[in-house]
């Protein structure tokens, strides 16, 4: 297969820095779409990846999967996209197609596992994926989304992970006009939980361990904003939420939120992977038929109807732009959450 070298940013090792490489992409076959990258969010996963904080990570290492650009070539068969438009392309770019998840499309829950858009299986070059961090990408058509040409590209460039992470359960639990939906946390996820929540009708509280964020959370479309650390505050909501969306990255206690559930309410837990402590105390839930769930991403039909959501409602991130060559300095501050709330490269500045 032929091949195009393009210039891309990653990483070689753990310990190493980002910066500039060359990668090859595949020219595109006649289901591809080729995409020159206009914008690409930055995600927390990105960070995990290129550190190997979660194992498994392949060298050079090429992040990002929040990817906003224009086709510039499509195969012979492909039929939802031309030369020109604009188009993204979020955490996958391939599945099995034939499982009963992808048969639904639920492409997100693979059975054999989705190819993600960085550090996945490369089926037709061979060795590994290499995300957005670089000048095109080009993805099977399949897995190509349509961007709404009204939105602000850079800020609907974390829409294809952040936004559809939290958008996914809002939609699996039915959220509308008449629901009580909580957030936990006030950053990349939690900003976008507030905002799809709002325009869906529901009446949004944040749950937050700082004051300082209460002004941040209303006007993002916030309708209360409740101090978690402060029991009378946490009483005043006992048995309100019918969805609460958990974006907490870390490990935390749960069952305080627990017992600020409705009857049949549930607890959606969004950004942490892992044990819990302290365990989950099963009595509120016995006694209440409440739950306490997991979502991941979403598929692509569904990514598509959310773009195509916030494309009617206006919809985008709050978000700060950077040029690729501050990405080591956009990784120290994401760390220590110093980001309103999530940071977009501007691709030019590769290209420069």
């Amino acid at each position: 297969m032929s091949v195009t070298n393009v210039k891309a940013y990653g990483a070689q090792a753990a310990d190493a820095d980002l910066k500039q490489l060359n990668i090859d992409r595949r020219e595109p076959t006649t289901k591809d779409v080729e995409i020159d990258i206009l914008y690409c969010g930055v995600c927390h996963s990105d960070l995990h990846t290129a550190r190997n904080d979660w194992g498994g990570s392949m060298y050079p290492a090429v992040p990002g999967h929040e990817i906003v650009g224009r086709v510039t070539r499509v195969g012979s068969e492909v039929s939802k996209f031309k030369v020109g438009d604009l188009a993204a392309v979020g955490c996958m770019v391939d599945s099995c197609g034939e499982c009963p998840s992808c048969k639904q499309d639920l492409e997100q829950y693979c059975v054999p596992g989705f190819t993600g858009t960085y550090n996945g299986k490369d089926k037709h070059l061979g060795g590994h994926t290499f995300g957005g961090y670089s000048e095109k990408v080009v993805v099977d058509e399949h897995f190509v989304l349509r961007v709404p040409e009204n939105l602000d590209l850079a800020g609907t460039a974390p829409l294809l992970c952040a936004g559809i992470t939290t958008w996914s359960p809002l939609r699996h639990w039915n959220v509308g006009p008449n629901s009580k939906v909580a957030v936990v946390g006030l950053g990349g996820l939690g900003h976008m939980a507030i905002k799809l929540a709002n325009a869906l009708g529901a009446n949004v509280t944040l749950f937050s361990r700082t004051p300082g964020k209460t002004q941040d959370a209303l006007d993002l479309g916030a309708h209360e904003v409740v101090i978690s650390t402060d029991d009378e505050q946490m009483k005043s909501v006992a048995g309100k939420f019918d969805v609460i969306i958990d974006t907490v990255p870390y490990v935390h206690d749960l069952n305080p939120y627990v017992g600020t559930l409705a009857i049949n309410g549930t607890l959606v837990v969004v950004g942490y992977l892992g044990g819990l402590e302290p365990l989950l105390n099963t009595v509120p839930m016995i006694l209440g038929r409440k739950a306490v769930a997991g979502s991941v991403i979403g598929g692509i039909a569904e990514t598509q109807e959310m773009l195509d959501f916030c494309g009617k409602h206006n919809i985008t991130s709050e978000i700060e732009v950077i040029k690729m060559q501050e990405i080591n300095e956009a990784y120290e501050r994401m760390i220590k959450s110093d980001v309103r709330y999530r940071f977009v490269i501007d691709m030019a500045s590769l290209k420069a």
